[in-house]
């Protein structure tokens, strides 16, 4: 596929492990046509040593696209192979995570965002994985590491990677990342978020693309950061824990296109058509019912009905070996009225999100010479 046949990436879901998974995408898409979509974090490795195997892994339907493949490593070698193997699979671009700071990656993996420590490599890791594709590249980061997080800091990493290789788009996760004392989850709320770094970024590389991540989680306050002049914004959890008042309004109110029409009654019974064809499919009886339902669980977050739904699941689990008899013992929890009604006005944001951030920019960044040259 080729990216620029699709609408630009205004908004788009975050990737995230264990929750962004084939399954969930299915969803999303029935729900936002041009959202752009991630796959979860795979290892280059993952990815190699199931080479009989890929389609467990990297297959989707035709209809995720704009769909963005995010792949985690430190061995350009693998790197190379990892992203020679997805171009059977028509990805519409390779993004690094350079953002991860969960411990079995950052630490004992040594990738994910302990990269940002190394960006000499990373821009090698650019060169290696642009030179085994044909779609755009891109890095995912945050503003910076434990102590290394000035904003100084953060732009020599912009300007080596970008320097050292064809790497032209940045999403920029607005929190440093703590390696050590705290948890994935508290990486998430505990390091302030700074977005006058990631606006100042769009100041001081205007031959760049950058997206914007963290803390933005409606509709409201997406477009309240494009307005402001964000390039692009990335919406991780709330896309996820609320999909329908999320994804549901990202094409009209984002993109100013069409809604799908579709009432969530008929966006489930699409998705237990999907649900039903895909049990199975990997082997050894997966996925499970379970698997496949876990996006679901969401879906009809705060409305009438969700508590007893959830409680229903939870039963229907144990015996349920199909996704329509899951549905056929579950469903009747959610009213009609919610099942049948369209899509209600989205939620509002917080109106003062960005509304200073132009005031509290860092001073313009002066790229160093020394920098590029110790980059070679």
């Amino acid at each position: 596929m080729v990216a620029s046949q699709y609408l630009p990436p205004w908004f788009s879901v975050a990737p995230m492990m264990d929750w962004t998974d084939n399954h969930y995408r299915t969803l999303a898409r029935l729900i936002s046509k041009h959202a752009w979509l991630y796959t979860e974090m795979l290892a280059a490795e993952t990815i190699i040593y199931q080479q009989g195997n890929l389609d467990r892994f990297l297959a989707f339907s035709p209809e995720q696209h704009p769909i963005v493949l995010q792949i985690g490593g430190s061995n350009l070698d693998n790197l190379a192979k990892a992203t020679e193997l997805a171009n059977a699979y028509n990805y519409d671009e390779i993004n690094l995570n350079c953002g991860c700071p969960s411990p079995k990656v950052a630490g004992h993996g040594c990738f994910g965002v302990s990269l940002m420590l190394d960006p000499k490599f990373v821009g090698e890791a650019m060169s290696v994985i642009a030179a085994n594709t044909n779609v755009p590249v891109s890095v995912k980061c945050r503003i910076g590491v434990d102590d290394h997080d000035s904003y100084n800091q953060l732009c020599d990493f912009i300007y080596k990677v970008s320097s050292l290789s064809p790497t032209r788009h940045f999403i920029i996760h607005s929190r440093k990342a703590l390696l050590n004392g705290i948890s994935p989850a508290e990486n998430r709320t505990i390091p302030p978020l700074k977005y006058e770094y990631y606006y100042a970024l769009l100041r001081d590389f205007p031959d760049l693309t950058f997206t914007l991540n963290g803390g933005i989680n409606t509709v409201d306050e997406v477009n309240a950061a494009l307005r402001k002049g964000a390039h692009h914004v990335m919406v991780g959890r709330a896309a996820y824990q609320n999909p329908w008042y999320t994804l549901g309004h990202v094409d009209t109110a984002i993109y100013g296109a069409p809604s799908s029409g579709l009432t969530r009654r008929q966006v489930v019974e699409k998705y237990q058509i999907y649900g039903d064809a895909i049990l199975g499919t990997y082997g050894n009886n997966r996925p499970h019912v379970r698997d496949v339902m876990k996006p679901l669980l969401h879906f009809f977050h705060s409305e009438p009905g969700n508590g007893l739904f959830k409680r229903k699941a939870d039963a229907a689990f144990q015996t349920c070996k199909t996704v329509k008899s899951f549905l056929e013992e579950t469903i009747v929890a959610i009213p009609d009225s919610v099942l049948d009604s369209p899509i209600e006005e989205a939620p509002r944001g917080r109106e003062d999100l960005f509304a200073d951030v132009h005031d509290l920019l860092p001073p313009p960044y002066k790229a160093r010479e020394q920098e590029v040259l110790y980059a070679y």
